[in-house]
């Protein structure tokens, strides 16, 4: 599962900012307990909770450029590396490790801040650019993977929990009464808010990019319902097939054996199904 939590500041981060990232790391133990990391330049810290799927040696986190001056770690998964990687590679960029999370810091140097973009797969990324001074939050199309922050003092903190940014014990604990309504009338509190005021949630395929003034939140993604497909049935059957088939196989990629929770409805049937067709191992089902 992972998790990650970091701080940026508009100051030089001081060991007290890196034992308070070792301690939100701590509350994130249980999704991550393979591996706990941190990394700091200047004026952040970033730091993960690895749960080792992908590149079981060499992909520990979190991971920096080739000269250093951009690191990021991921919660997460991108599906779609190995061809991200290939078309970084002919672009000119050098990989040293074999794993995802790698293709993040050379897709941000190729593509910018909208780097998102190009990614397949469920993550929640942070991102630090010392060229820029900048810190780059990011998650996935669907918000799969949450990621919570707080902007106070010159200070901002992320982290895949909230207990992870209640750690710090400058952050104050005070209901979001509005919050707490919205939450007993759809029974979950809709981004941008949480259950604390000050603590906001980045909202699905949003990014956000803090220089030290105000964050600038944008979005890379929405569904689009419109214009209707006219095309045959029959044909839209097979496309979705095509679809569903091209999922299953990215997703099956793993240096860690995988499995299948299998409950007897018609979407974990069809997922066991094709994980069935395109693997070469005995799925496992639960």
């Amino acid at each position: 599962m992972c998790g990650i939590a970091g701080i940026a500041s508009r100051s030089i981060v001081t060991m007290d900012d890196r034992r308070l990232v070792e301690t939100m790391l701590r509350c994130l133990a249980h999704r991550g307990p393979d591996d706990q990391h941190a990394l700091g330049a200047g004026r952040a810290i970033l730091g993960a909770r690895r749960l080792a799927i992908i590149d079981l040696d060499t992909g520990q986190q979190p991971l920096v450029n080739e000269d250093g001056s951009i690191m990021v770690s991921q919660n997460g998964e991108i599906y779609d590396y190995i061809e991200l990687r290939r078309d970084l590679e002919a672009a000119g960029h050098t990989m040293r490790t074999k794993g995802d999370t790698e293709v993040l810091v050379h897709a941000y140097e190729q593509y910018g801040p909208r780097f998102p973009e190009h990614l397949r797969g469920m993550f929640a990324v942070a991102l630090w650019d010392s060229n820029h001074q900048r810190l780059v939050l990011a998650r996935d199309r669907l918000g799969k993977k949450p990621l919570y922050w707080r902007l106070a003092d010159g200070r901002l903190t992320y982290g895949s929990e909230l207990k992870a940014l209640l750690a710090d014990p400058a952050t104050p604990r005070v209901i979001d009464e509005e919050a707490l309504a919205l939450y007993l009338q759809y029974q979950y509190i809709p981004a941008p808010r949480t259950i604390f005021k000050g603590i906001q949630k980045l909202p699905p395929a949003s990014v956000l990019v803090w220089d030290g003034d105000e964050p600038k939140m944008s979005r890379y993604w929405a569904p689009e319902y419109e214009p209707k497909s006219s095309a045959d049935p029959q044909a839209l059957l097979e496309e979705c097939l095509k679809i569903l088939r091209d999922s299953v196989r990215l997703r099956l990629r793993s240096d860690e054996p995988l499995g299948v929770f299998l409950s007897g409805g018609m979407d974990s049937s069809v997922v066991t199904a094709l994980m069935v067709e395109a693997s070469e191992r005995t799925v496992r089902s639960y």
